[in-house]
Order: C-alpha cells, then sequence, then structure tokens
C-alpha cells in the first residue's frame, strides 16, 4: 500500500495564524496508537476501553483510535447542564462510530441531578467567579467517577482525551477529573495534528468546525474564551518557551501569548509534577 500523507492547513487562530502547514503521516500515526492501545490492554489483562464522548474534536479522535482496535470500546455522553449543540455533535460521532464498527456501545449518564444535588450542599452563591470554577472541576470529576464505575463493571481502561498542549503545555484540565484516566493516547499530538488526525479519521465536520470546549460551564464558552489565547497561538508559544525563549523578545500580540502561556504553565505545575512527598531522613526513623 502506498504511503499516504495528509495535509492540512490549520486556520484555527483568530488572529494571524502563528502556525503554517501541518504535515502528518496519519496513516503511520493511526496505525501506532491502535497497536500501542491493543499492546496496552493485553499487559493489563483487560477487556477494552471506556471513553467519555464530550462533542469535541479530541474525545472524538482518541474514541475512533479506541475503535480502530477492534477491541470494545463504551463510549459514554455525561451531560450536566450542556449546551444542546455538544450533546448534538456527541450523539452524531457515537452513531457515526456505532454504524461503522461493531464492537462499539454506548452509555448516557445523566449527571445534572446528581450534580445539582452535590453543589446544594454548600451554601456559596454559584455567581462567585472561584466557587464556579471550582464547581466547573466537580462536573469533570464526577464525569471521571461515572467512567471509573463503568470500567470497573466492565473490565476496561479509562481512556483520556488531553493533547500536548493541554497536558504538558498549559496545564488546561482538572486535577482527578479529565486528568484522571488510565491511558492518553493522544497527549503527544499537538491540538493542530488532532484536528489533522480527525480529518483522517471522518470525524464528523460539524466536530472539525466547532470551536473547542471544555464543557464544564453551561454556556457555550470556547477554551479560547478562557486562556486568552488559539491553540494554534498556544502551540507558537510552547515551541518558543521549550527553545529557551523569554518574552521580552517579543512585541505584540506575540509577547502577550507569550506571557498568557507562560502564565498558565507557571500555575499549573501542580497538576503536570508528581504529587509532592514528604521525605523523612532516615536518621529520623
Amino acid at each position: 500500500m502506498p504511503k499516504f500523507i495528509l495535509q492540512i492547513r490549520i486556520f484555527g487562530c483568530k488572529y494571524n495564524p502563528l502556525k503554517s502547514e501541518v504535515f502528518m503521516n496519519a496513516q503511520k500515526i493511526t496505525e501506532y496508537i491502535k497497536n500501542w492501545l491493543i499492546d496496552y490492554v493485553k499487559k493489563s489483562g483487560v477487556e477494552g476501553f471506556v471513553i467519555g464522548i464530550s462533542g469535541g474534536i479530541d474525545s472524538a479522535v482518541t474514541s475512533s483510535l479506541c475503535v480502530a482496535t477492534g477491541l470494545p470500546t463504551i463510549c459514554v455522553e455525561m451531560p450536566i447542564h450542556q449546551p444542546e449543540s455538544h450533546v448534538s455533535r456527541a450523539r452524531e460521532h457515537i452513531n457515526q462510530l456505532k454504524e461503522r464498527y461493531p464492537n462499539v456501545s454506548d452509555f448516557k449518564a445523566e449527571l445534572t441531578p446528581v450534580f445539582e444535588a452535590f453543589k446544594g450542599l454548600f451554601s456559596h452563591s454559584e455567581y462567585d467567579p472561584l466557587h464556579e470554577h471550582t464547581l466547573a472541576n466537580t462536573r469533570s470529576r464526577l464525569r471521571m467517577m461515572t467512567l471509573y464505575q463503568l470500567a470497573g463493571m466492565n473490565r476496561c481502561l479509562v481512556v483520556g482525551t488531553g493533547n500536548k498542549v493541554e497536558d504538558f503545555g498549559i496545564g488546561f484540565y482538572t486535577k482527578y477529573g479529565d486528568g484522571g484516566v488510565d491511558v492518553s493516547p493522544i497527549a503527544d499530538l499537538l491540538k493542530s495534528e488532532v484536528y489533522a488526525l480527525g480529518k483522517y479519521l471522518n470525524v464528523p465536520e460539524s466536530i472539525l468546525k466547532a470551536k473547542p470546549s471544555d464543557g464544564l460551564f453551561a454556556d457555550d464558552r470556547s477554551d479560547e474564551d478562557q486562556i486568552g489565547a488559539s491553540y494554534d497561538e498556544l502551540e507558537w508559544a510552547m515551541a518558543q518557551d521549550e527553545n529557551g525563549r523569554t518574552k521580552e523578545e517579543f512585541s505584540g500580540r506575540k509577547q502577550e501569548v507569550f506571557k498568557i502561556y507562560q502564565q498558565y504553565n507557571r500555575a499549573n505545575r501542580h497538576k503536570m509534577n508528581p504529587i509532592p512527598v514528604c521525605v523523612i531522613p532516615s536518621e529520623y526513623k
């Protein structure tokens, strides 16, 4: 079979894109991740995968990769006051997978009542920005618990959907929420690379065109709305940071983006680094 190379230009940036073209050998990457997942399942002694489907590109690509292994894959919807656009995209993707693959099953956990019951235990106003952020993390942690419940019942692995920029650049995920997983198949792929892979894997066009969103708020705010920079910009900043550049070397929008990246990177180190352990001196034992 001839080598298939996918070439795609990403225009996800609200400003002048700081990336040019993304080249990916999509076929080889797909095969590599698929085989990696199969090997990990065999070593783990489990039977398949459980993955949360949000209606976004990361979960769509990750679930497509899991399904391509031929192993049982449970696609889980977990709405909590979710915008209808998120729900419809998630359902479209799951239906597409079920039509194409016999090893796909789905489960819907309506978590809104659970979330409301939990929220009712506390008296703080949800309009307090700090409380709103805490509740957003609570949504993510309720979903993690749901996925592990299903994984335990079905002898499956919980599959993470974080990409490289989120997991190792700005730490844009919830500690012990969507950061609580067994395997991370796309964590070495930049967001632009995930989009290119999604195109190759025939992810629904509605998902490819949608603004990235973590889905942790009742409104339709995007990741860019929260962060203040697009993923194209953050990928550029991540590369500059890895090359030892400093914010003083840039001006205008590039300096602003670089500062945003570094602020998130510093603030979220506690997620990306191992849990600190207080090591007791041997003479005290």
